[in-house]
């Protein structure tokens, strides 16, 4: 059986920030990893379905939202995939940030917060999505596009 790309990533070495994870003919996943891998220091289930719903409305209504396929978290707690076709990477990554922003700046209700549109909405935590997007945010400020490799 083959092995899957993101399993071929020796994942002892990777760090928080942002990485091209594989590019599918148009289609670039990047890796958003907000936590180092393989500690304890996992994302909670709250914070983690708050920033899902928060940051995929947001970008899905960005200036790269024509473009955007998905946006989700990864099983393992330590951060989230973000599909985007045609990818121009900086405008990716200016927009990962504008995004971070734009939701630390928030004070209303979490997008999609009623039994009508989600699954689980009793599971959402405005605050705590915002510490980690502040955490996330001052650690890949200063990131360019020449250090989204793994």
């Amino acid at each position: 059986m083959n092995k899957i790309e993101s399993f071929k990533v020796d994942h002892r070495t990777i760090k928080v920030g942002v990485y091209i994870s594989r590019v599918d003919n148009d289609i670039t996943t990047y890796d958003m990893r907000t936590r180092k891998p393989n500690t304890d220091d996992v994302m909670d289930n709250l914070t983690m379905h708050t920033i899902e719903h928060m940051f995929a409305t947001l970008i899905r209504n960005s200036q790269i939202a024509d473009d955007i396929i998905y946006f989700g978290p990864m099983g393992c707690q330590t951060g989230f995939y973000l599909l985007v076709r045609n990818a121009d990477n900086l405008a990716v990554i200016d927009t990962i940030k504008s995004v971070l922003l734009t939701i630390l700046d928030y004070n209303g209700d979490v997008f999609g917060a009623s039994e009508v549109e989600c699954g689980n909405y009793r599971t959402l935590d405005l605050a705590s999505a915002k510490t980690e997007c502040l955490n996330y945010y001052n650690a890949i400020k200063e990131i360019s596009v020449e250090n989204i490799k793994y």
